[in-house]
C-alpha cells in the first residue's frame, strides 16, 4: 500500500527530523496510524536505514546547515501538523528551527521534542543512552537476579517504551487539544520522565510495603519461584508468571510438583529452595514439550521464543501480529481500531507528498 493512509490519523502531516532510536519509531507509530510522515535526512547525517521504522515515510535529504535547507524545511513545517525532533537541546534553534521560529509561520503545529534528559536540568546537554536513563530513574536497579549485575532489558523500556511512546502519546493529546485552543504547543518528551512515569506501579506499591524492589526479594523481578524462567532440557527456556493462588495451584497440579509451594508463596524465605526444586522438574522436558502442555490453560507459562520464531507461533499467527515483507519480519499496527484500521505502508514519493501539500 503507498499514498496517504486511511487509518485514525489519516490527514495529519508529520515532518520528522531524522536520527535515531525513539524519535524515527515515533514517526512509524504515526505513519502505521495514516499519518503522513516526511522524514528529512540532513545530508552527510544519515545513519542506517530500517526498514520497519522507515515504513510509510516519504523521505527528502536537506542540508539544514545551508539557508537554502532551513528554508526548504520551514516551507514543509508550514504545511504540517506536528514535528518531530530527536536532537540535543538547543541544536534545532541554532539550525534556525526551533519553537519560535516554527510558530511564527505555523501557530498550530504541534512540536514533538525527543530527548534522553529533557530540554533542561544539569544533565540535558550531555550524552546518554537507554541503560543511563534506566540507571537514573531506579528501573535498573530493580531488574534481574540478586547475584549479577543488572541486565539491561534491550533498549525497549526507555527509548521505546519511554520516550517514543510517550512523545507519540503526547503528540495525540496535543492534537485533540489544538482542537479547542486552535493553537500548537512544544512537548518535552524525555525518556527519564517517561521511565519514572511507567515505575509509578512499583513506587507506589513499595512506599506501602506491598512490594519490594530489592532484587532478592523482587516479586517482579527474577526472585520469585513462580514468576521466572527456567531452562528446559534442550536448553530452552520456559516464562512461569503464575502470580494468582489459582493459577499456581494449576501450575504444579500440571507439571507434577508437590502443592505444599501454595502455602510458602509468600514466604521470601523459601524462594530460593522453591526455586531449586521446580528447575529440576523444568530440566526434564523440553521447551516444546513444557509448552504443549501448559500453553493454553490457566497455568500462566509459555516457551520463551526467539524473534524469528514469534511470527509462527500459532496464537500470533492466527491474529497476524507479524508479516513479512521483502523478507524482513514486520509487527503489525498496534493497537487495532475497529472502524478506522491502520495499516503497513510503503510510504509515497517526497515530490508526490509535497504536491499534495502545496509546497
Amino acid at each position: 500500500m503507498t499514498g496517504p493512509g486511511r487509518g485514525p490519523l489519516a490527514g495529519i502531516r508529520v515532518v520528522e527530523f531524522a536520527g535515531i532510536g525513539p524519535g524515527p519509531y515515533c514517526g512509524q507509530l504515526l505513519a502505521d496510524m495514516g499519518a503522513e510522515v516526511l522524514a528529512i535526512d540532513r545530508a552527510g547525517g544519515a545513519g542506517p536505514r530500517n526498514p520497519v521504522n522507515d515504513r510509510g515515510k516519504a523521505r527528502r535529504t536537506l542540508d539544514l546547515r545551508t539557508d537554502d535547507g532551513r528554508q526548504a524545511a520551514l516551507a514543509c513545517l508550514a504545511r504540517a501538523d506536528v514535528l518531530v525532533e530527536g536532537f540535543r537541546p538547543g541544536v534545532m534553534e541554532r539550525l534556525g528551527l526551533g519553537p519560535d521560529a516554527v510558530h511564527a509561520i505555523n501557530p498550530r503545529l504541534v512540536y514533538g521534542r525527543m530527548t534522553g534528559w529533557g530540554q533542561d536540568g544539569p544533565l540535558a546537554r550531555s550524552a546518554g543512552h537507554d541503560i543511563t536513563y534506566l540507571a537514573l530513574t531506579g528501573a535498573l536497579a530493580a531488574i534481574g537476579p540478586a547475584d549479577r549485575p543488572p541486565p539491561p532489558p534491550l533498549n525497549l523500556v526507555g527509548d521505546f517504551g519511554g520516550g517514543a511512546l510517550f512523545l507519540a502519546f503526547g503528540i495525540a493529546a496535543a492534537l485533540v487539544e489544538r482542537e479547542r485552543s486552535g493553537r500548537g504547543q512544544v512537548i518535552d518528551a524525555a525518556i527519564v520522565d517517561g521511565v519514572a512515569s511507567t515505575m509509578g506501579l512499583f513506587a507506589g506499591l513499595a512506599a506501602g510495603g506491598a512490594l519490594s524492589l530489592d532484587r532478592e526479594r523482587s516479586l517482579l523481578g527474577g526472585a520469585a519461584p513462580f514468576y521466572r524462567t527456567y531452562a528446559c532440557a534442550d536448553g530452552r527456556y520456559l516464562a512461569v508468571g503464575a502470580l494468582e493462588p489459582r493459577f499456581l495451584r494449576e501450575l504444579l497440579e500440571r507439571i507434577g510438583a508437590e502443592a505444599d509451594l501454595l502455602d510458602v508463596q509468600g514466604d521470601v524465605a523459601e524462594w530460593p529452595g522453591w526455586s531449586e526444586r521446580l528447575a529440576a522438574i523444568f530440566a526434564t522436558r523440553t521447551r516444546e514439550e513444557w509448552a504443549g502442555l501448559l500453553e493454553g490453560s490457566d497455568a500462566c507459562a509459555a516457551g520463551v521464543l526467539a524473534l524469528d520464531e514469534a511470527a509462527g507461533h500459532p496464537h500470533l499467527a492466527a491474529r497476524g501480529t507479524y508479516a513479512e515483507r521483502d523478507g524482513v519480519l514486520h509487527p503489525a499496527p498496534a493497537p487495532r481500531f475497529s472502524r478506522t484500521p491502520g495499516a503497513i505502508t510503503d510510504g509515497e514519493d517526497a515530490d508526490a507528498l509535497l504536491a499534495r501539500w502545496g509546497v
